[in-house]
């Protein structure tokens, strides 16, 4: 090399080395957050609203001090971080809180950022672990019954609360709507020209989530669905101990139980669905109503969760795995709080109410005029003779056996 080549070479490392050191140095962590043991919500907001309002507490981050300290035990040692000689870590009480809000308004990472005085990259990462945490610990709050004492449990609730016998669950889909994931086309553009995965779910007489099926694209909006869970696989196998087939109740036949749902799904002999309006008489009518009856429940469990947890309501911006998680979240959590604090997380008056006849809204319909998205109703189903004399049946018994005085003013 020469002379000038080693000299060129040397004024330009001198230079470069002169910008390195009059480089402003970059912050590893910005102040804002520095000072988020001192001035963060967690600590300062909800401290004070713990001492002196619960109500607002409640509302911050849906559930009861007494609520979130007992969901924070059953999950802290699944989010609980390591401290460092750079730093401390973000409380297991941050954690949960911040999920908690993020669960309760749908509010951007950003937004939730300034709150909580924790960076954007750091969200992502918190919210996931946390609703992991909570789909593992709380697991025992949600889980299809396997055995039939469980089943003639759910069944006898139903006949009970409902007057509807043989019934082991009520059947509905909602559309989650959600920003249109990349590279996917079609796949996740439904019916009414949004985006969205779909929620299946079958509820118990009070409510409660017995089994979901989350993530299924938005173009898939019928019962389809339904019809290739592992759910109904595992009904059509006999793998759930489902009691067999008996009379309702001063009758002679032999029917199976079975789950009701609306148009949106197929009639088949362990599924009840409401004749079609087009052909209906007396009795079909008073059928539809006592099926619609106890039908509602799943409605009102969507509803009430959704009046709780209102990123259910908005156009989740994140990737359809990410919403996968969030949706079981939420159904997990409105289990556990059903279980453990149920007239705090639904009061009197949150649900339909429809006693002797006399129907009174639930409370949950209020300020939530934009609802889920229904799935779409079915078209041209063929169903099995077995399916139509089993509906016979429940036609015939609520107009005899099973009739209740009331039902004829509200058809």
């Amino acid at each position: 090399m020469s002379t000038v080549s080693t000299l060129a070479a040397a004024c330009a490392a001198l230079i470069i080395l002169k910008k390195r050191r009059k480089r402003k140095r970059q912050m590893w962590v910005k102040n804002v957050f520095l000072r988020r043991e001192e001035q963060s919500v967690y600590k300062v907001l909800m401290a004070e609203l713990r001492e002196e309002d619960e109500a607002m507490y409640k509302n911050f981050v849906r559930v009861t001090p007494e609520g979130f300290d007992l969901l924070l035990g059953k999950i802290s040692q699944a989010i609980k971080k390591q401290d460092t000689v750079m730093r401390k870590s973000i409380s297991c009480g941050e954690r949960l809180a911040l999920t908690l809000r993020f669960l309760a308004t749908g509010d951007t990472y950003s937004s939730l950022s300034y709150l909580f005085r924790i960076p954007v990259c750091t969200i992502s990462k918190i919210i996931p672990e946390v609703c992991s945490a909570i789909l593992e610990c709380l697991k025992d709050y949600f889980k299809v019954p396997t055995t039939e004492d469980e089943w003639l449990k759910i069944a006898g609730e139903f006949s009970s609360q409902w007057d509807f016998p043989n019934c082991i669950g009520a059947l509905d889909g909602k559309h989650i709507h959600i920003q249109a994931p990349a590279k996917t086309g079609s796949l996740y553009f439904n019916y009414k020209g949004t985006f969205s995965i779909v929620l299946l779910a079958l509820v118990d007489a009070n409510y409660k989530f017995l089994y979901t099926n989350i993530g299924a694209p938005g173009h898939h909006a019928d019962g389809g669905i339904f019809a290739t869970s592992n759910l109904n696989q595992a009904i059509e196998q006999k793998k759930l101990n489902i009691p067999n087939a008996r009379p309702l109740p001063g009758r002679h036949m032999k029917i199976p139980y079975v789950i009701v749902a609306d148009d949106a799904f197929a009639l088949q002999a362990n599924l009840m669905k409401p004749f079609k309006h087009q052909t209906l008489n007396g009795m079909k009518r008073v059928y539809n109503y006592r099926l619609s009856r106890a039908r509602r429940i799943v409605e009102n469990a969507f509803g009430m969760a959704a009046a709780r947890f209102r990123i259910l309501l908005r156009s989740i911006e994140l990737p359809p795995e990410k919403v996968k998680l969030i949706v079981g979240t939420i159904c997990v959590l409105h289990n556990f709080l059903l279980s453990t604090s149920g007239t705090v997380y639904a009061p009197p008056g949150t649900c339909d109410r429809d006693v002797n006849g006399i129907f009174e809204p639930g409370s949950w319909r209020n300020g939530t005029n934009i609802p889920f998205l229904d799935l779409q109703p079915t078209q041209g189903r063929n169903y099995s003779t077995n399916a139509r004399v089993i509906r016979n049946e429940f036609k015939e018994y609520f107009v005899a056996e099973g009739e209740v005085p009331w039902q004829y003013k509200c058809i």
